[in-house]
């Protein structure tokens, strides 16, 4: 079984974002730059498989070149080996356009499974698992708590506002799994150590037969045109009790105020 998951270089989600006043986009530069934590989900069910199933893992990151820190971080989990899409033509794409991407190098791969997580903490559009699953014309299930794989078949439970769906198909196949899917492993002193040897192939847009003019900023569809600082917080109000019983009228009349009541 050959199991393939894509991941993300994002800004650290700890840290303050800050979008390029040139080209509008979030500038990658500013913070550190770490592995999407929602990739982590998604990770762990591939290593899982790996150590049930005995699955092959390959990670797929698409990113510039000082992105391979990010592949050596999710090769440390226990994957097998990497594959890195780099390219100037395809920074700044869009949802749409990362999927076109994803989808132009998974076609040259072999796979069973491919697993997202669902979203990822930059932009949270949920869309590209769907959108790599469409363009590959593939089966894709969305939003998966729990994920089991028996023979061709995989079957998720598929959670949403009233609970949870039962969906099966056969494979190969597009997984998005949600945070309560599992709980991640932190990487062991020799996983980290053995991901610095482990394979990392890089390939350019061309290599993976891409078109540059389906992806980068100059064509995505979705584009930010204008944005300002956040407000500074104001200060909040105090209400005091002196004994008197006013402090709760005057709650009230704040609570009336904000329409919580």
């Amino acid at each position: 079984m050959k199991v393939i998951v894509p991941v993300k270089r994002v800004p650290d989600t700890a840290g303050e974002k800050k979008i390029d006043p040139n080209d509008k986009t979030v500038d990658r530069d500013a913070g550190e730059a770490v592995l999407c934590p929602v990739n982590e989900f998604a990770i762990e069910e591939a290593v899982r498989l790996k150590e049930n199933a005995g699955a092959e893992v390959k990670v797929l990151l698409m990113g510039p070149d000082n992105a391979q820190s990010i592949v050596r971080k999710a090769l440390s989990y226990g994957l097998d080996e990497g594959l890195q899409i780099t390219d100037d033509a395809i920074a700044g794409s869009d949802a749409i356009g990362t999927a076109r991407v994803i989808a132009k190098a998974l076609e040259n791969e072999e796979f069973d499974l491919v697993i997202f997580g669902n979203q990822s903490t930059d932009a949270r559009t949920c869309l590209v698992p769907a959108a790599v699953a469409e363009i590959l014309g593939l089966p894709s299930l969305t939003y998966a708590r729990k994920l089991e794989v028996d023979g061709d078949k995989v079957v998720v439970h598929r959670e949403h506002e009233e609970g949870w769906d039962v969906v099966e198909s056969t494979l190969p196949a597009v997984v998005s799994v949600v945070e309560a899917i599992n709980e991640p492993r932190y990487p062991s002193f020799k996983g980290i150590m053995a991901a610095k040897s482990k394979p990392l192939n890089q390939k350019s847009l061309s290599d993976i037969g891409g078109d540059a003019g389906e992806v980068g900023f100059d064509n995505a569809n979705a584009v930010l045109i204008e944005f300002a600082p956040r407000p500074p917080k104001e200060a909040g109000t105090i209400v005091e009790d002196d004994g008197s019983g006013a402090a709760a009228s005057q709650l009230a009349d704040w609570m009336e105020q904000k329409k919580f009541i």
